[in-house]
C-alpha cells in the first residue's frame, strides 16, 4: 500500500467525524423545545425538563456508542496499519536479504570465474609443459638416431670411437640430469595439481586428471627412452671393442689386452705370444661363392678358434680374413707352437656353409714379447711378417719370426708402395713375346707381359709383384691397364698390316670372377677398336675351377663375343677333366716347368704328362701351346708329339713394343 493511501485512511479513521451541522446540540435542543412548547405550571416544567434530559441522554448515549464504534474501528484500522507496516518491514527485510544473497551469489560467481580462469591457466601451463617435454623426447629421439649414425661411422674409424663414446657418455649424463630435473618438475606439478583439485569443479578435476595421466605416460615414456639410450650406449661400447660380424674383440680391445698382458709378463717374468693368422685363399671363396657365404665362414671360423684356446687367451678379428690370437703367461715359444698346431689341425676339418662343404686353412706367423719386441707394434709387425712367409712357403703352416723375415717384410712393404707409385706415375710397361708355329716358325700370336720401370730405370718382373698386387687389391686396376694397353697396341699393329693373330693377356682369378669383368672387356674393345677375334684371355687352372655356374656364363658370353680363352700353366692346378670338356675353351698352354724337364731323360713322368696333354688337346679340338722352350732338344720332343705351337727364349725373349715392331717388320 502507498503512503498516500495510508494517509487517506488515517484521515478517515484517525479523526472522529464532525457533528452534523443539521443536528442540534443538547442545549439548543432544549432551548428550542422550550421556545416552542407551551408554558406549564408547577412540576410540568420539571417533568418536561427530565424528559428532555432522558432524550438527550439517550441521544448522547447513542452518540457515545457511535463514537465508541468509531474508536473501535479506528483502533482496528491502526492495528491493520501496524500489521501492514510490519509486513512491509518484513518485505523490506526479505528484499534486503535477497539483495544480500544476490550480491553474495555475484561475488561467488566472480570467485568461481576467477578460479576457472586460474585452472585454465594452470591447464595451459601443464599443456605447455607437456609440449616442451614431448619436444625434449623428440630431441632425444633425434639424438638416438644420431648415435646410430655415429655407430656406423665408428665401424669405419675405430680409432675415433673412444672420443665419440666419451662424448656420448657426457651426453647420457646430461640426459640423466635432464630427466631428474623433469621428474622434480613433474613432482611439483603433481603437488600443485593436488592443491588445485580441492577447489575445482567436477569437469575441471576430470581435465586435470587426464592431464596428470598424460604426464605420467610421458614420464614413463621418458624413462623408457632413457633406458633405451643407456642400452644403446652399452651396445655401442661393446661394438667399440668388438667385431660386428663375429663378435670377437677387435684391434682396439687387442691393444688394451696386449698392454695388460705385457705389464703382467714384465712383473712376473713371463712371455706373451702373438699369432697372426690369415685364411688361405679366402678371397677366392668371396669372389666365387659370394660375401654371404664368406661372412658365414668367418663366423664359424671364429667359433672354432675359440674352442682351441684357454679362457685366459684372446682371439681377435682385425678385419677381412685376418685373425690374431694373444697367448698370456707363455713360458717358451714352444707353447705358442703347440697352439698353432692345434689351430691348424682344427681348421683341417671341413665346414658346412649354405649346403656347401668348404675346406680352408690358416697361414700363421708367431712372435713373442719381449724376445721380438718391447711394444705391441713391433711384436705385431714381426708376427705379420712371419705369417706372409708362411703363405709364401706354401700356406696351411706356421712360422716363428726370425730376423731375416723382417728384411723380407720391409721389401714387401716397399714393393707395395712401388705398385701404388707405378699406377700413379704410369711406370708400368708391357713387353711382348711371340707365339710360333713349331713347323713353319711363323708368328701365330703375341703374349703381353707386364713389367715395372723402376726409379733406377731397371725393370721389375711380375714374379716379384703380382702376388703382392693380389693381396693388397691393386690387381684389378693393374689388370684393366694391361688389357687396355695390350688391345691398343694390337690394334696399332693390325692397322700397320702386321698379322699378329691374337694378342694374349693374362687375367688373374680375382679379375675373371669380378662382377664387372665382362663389361670391362667390352668397354676396352670398344675404346680401342680391336676386333674381339684378335683377343685371347689366359686364365690359370685354379681360376677356372671356382663358381662354375657364373664362370660358364662368363665363358659363353666371351665366346659369343668372339674372344678366345686359354688355360695358362696347364698341369699345375687341379682341373676336372669333365669341366674341361664342358668349358668353351680354345687353348691349353703347357706349363714351362714340364718343358724344362724335357732335357733330363730321368723325368719320364713329365714327358708322359706332356704327351697326354697334347693328345687331350687334340681330342678336345683345342690349340696346344708349349711355354718355356729354350733348347733344340725341347723343340724336337714337342714336334715329335705333334705339338704345333710354342713360345720361349729359343725363339725370342719378351721385348718392348718398338723392338717387337722391328721384329715383325723384318719377318713380314
Amino acid at each position: 500500500m502507498s503512503k498516500k493511501g495510508c494517509k487517506d485512511r488515517k484521515t478517515e479513521t484517525g479523526r472522529l467525524p464532525e457533528a452534523d451541522k443539521n443536528t442540534p446540540s443538547s442545549d439548543s435542543a432544549i432551548k428550542t423545545h422550550a421556545e416552542h412548547s407551551p408554558s406549564i405550571i408547577g412540576d410540568e416544567p420539571i417533568v418536561l425538563s427530565r424528559a428532555e434530559d432522558v432524550g438527550v441522554r439517550e441521544h448522547a448515549a447513542a452518540i457515545r456508542e457511535k463514537a465508541s464504534g468509531l474508536r473501535h474501528r479506528t483502533a482496528d484500522g491502526r492495528e491493520g496499519i501496524a500489521d501492514q507496516r510490519e509486513e512491509a518491514a518484513d518485505q523490506r527485510d526479505d528484499i534486503a536479504g535477497q539483495l544480500d544473497d544476490s550480491a553474495y551469489q555475484r561475488k561467488h560467481a566472480a570467485d568461481m570465474r576467477q578460479g576457472s580462469a586460474d585452472l585454465r591457466k594452470e591447464a595451459s601451463r601443464l599443456r605447455q609443459s607437456t609440449t616442451d617435454h614431448r619436444e625434449g623426447i623428440a630431441d632425444r629421439r633425434e639424438n638416438t638416431a644420431n648415435q646410430r649414425e655415429n655407430t656406423a661411422n665408428q665401424r669405419e674409424n675405430l680409432a675415433n670411437q673412444r672420443d665419440d663414446f666419451a662424448d656420448q657418455r657426457e651426453k647420457t649424463a646430461d640426459q640423466r640430469d635432464d630427466l631428474i630435473a623433469q621428474r622434480e618438475d613433474l613432482a611439483d606439478q603433481r603437488v600443485a595439481a593436488a592443491i588445485a583439485e580441492v577447489n575445482l569443479s567436477t569437469a575441471t578435476q576430470t581435465m586435470l586428471k587426464e592431464a596428470n595421466e598424460r604426464l605420467i605416460i610421458e614420464s614413463i615414456y621418458a624413462q623408457t627412452m632413457r633406458e633405451a639410450a643407456e642400452l644403446a650406449n652399452e651396445q655401442m661400447s661393446h661394438m667399440a671393442g668388438h667385431d660386428f660380424l663375429t663378435g670377437l674383440p677387435n684391434r682396439s680391445m687387442l691393444n688394451d689386452r696386449m698392454a695388460q698382458s705385457m705389464a703382467f709378463a714384465q712383473r712376473h717374468s713371463k712371455k706373451v705370444a702373438l699369432l697372426f693368422m690369415d685364411l688361405d685363399n679366402f678371397k677366392h671363396i668371396n669372389d666365387s661363392l659370394g660375401h654371404a657365404v664368406g661372412d658365414e665362414l668367418l663366423k664359424l671360423t671364429a667359433k672354432r678358434l675359440q674352442t682351441c684356446l684357454r679362457h685366459s687367451d684372446t682371439v681377435c678379428r682385425l678385419g677381412g680374413d685376418e685373425f690374431v690370437v694373444l697367448l698370456n703367461e707363455v713360458e717358451e715359444v714352444h707353447d705358442a707352437v703347440l697352439t698353432a698346431e692345434k689351430i691348424i689341425e682344427a681348421m683341417g676339418l671341413p665346414y658346412l656353409v649354405s649346403g656347401r662343404q668348404l675346406n680352408v686353412s690358416f697361414s700363421i706367423g708367431i712372435s713373442v714379447y719381449p724376445d721380438d719386441g718391447k711394444d705391441l707394434d713391433t711384436v705385431a709387425r714381426k708376427a705379420d711378417a712371419a705369417m706372409y712367409q708362411a703363405k709364401e712357403k706354401g700356406r696351411n703352416t706356421y712360422l716363428i719370426f726370425v730376423k731375416e723375415m723382417e728384411v723380407r717384410a720391409l721389401a714387401r712393404q716397399s714393393m707395395e708402395q712401388e705398385l701404388h707409385q707405378a699406377l700413379e706415375q704410369n711406370r708400368f710397361v708391357l713387353h711382348y713375346q711371340p707365339k710360333v708355329n713349331l713347323e713353319t716358325r711363323s708368328i701365330t700370336g703375341v703374349e703381353a707381359l707386364i713389367r715395372i720401370r723402376g726409379s733406377d730405370n731397371q725393370l721389375v718382373y711380375p714374379e716379384h709383384f703380382i702376388s703382392i698386387a693380389e693381396d693388397c687389391g691393386l690387381i684389378l686396376p693393374i689388370g684393366r691397364w694391361v688389357l687396355h694397353e695390350a688391345c691398343r697396341q694390337a690394334q696399332e699393329w693390325l692397322h700397320a698390316r702386321f698379322d699378329i693373330g691374337q694378342i694374349a693377356v693374362n687375367v688373374s682369378a680375382r679379375e675373371f670372377h669380378s662382377q664387372d669383368f665382362l663389361a670391362g672387356v667390352i668397354s676396352v674393345l670398344n675404346e680401342t677398336g680391336l676386333d674381339p677375334s684378335h683377343l685371347e684371355l689366359e686364365v690359370t687352372e685354379s681360376g677356372l675351377m671356382k663358381d662354375t655356374e657364373q664362370l660358364m656364363a662368363t665363358l659363353h658370353a666371351l665366346k659369343k663375343l668372339g674372344v678366345r680363352v686359354a688355360i695358362d700353366d696347364f698341369g699345375t692346378g687341379y682341373s676336372s677333366l669333365s669341366y674341361l670338356a664342358r668349358f668353351p675353351l680354345d687353348t691349353l698352354k703347357i706349363d714351362q716347368s714340364f718343358v724344362h724337364n724335357l732335357d733330363d731323360a730321368s723325368h719320364d713322368t713329365e714327358n708322359a704328362i706332356i704327351s697326354a696333354v697334347i693328345a687331350m688337346g687334340e681330342s678336345l679340338k683345342h690349340r696346344v701351346v708349349a711355354e718355356g722352350i729354350e733348347t733344340k732338344q725341347q723343340l724336337d720332343f714337342l714336334q715329335s708329339k705333334n705339338c704345333t705351337e710354342g713360345q720361349g727364349y729359343y725363339f725370342s725373349r719378351p721385348v718392348a713394343a718398338e723392338d717387337f715392331t722391328a721384329l715383325m717388320a723384318a719377318i713380314f
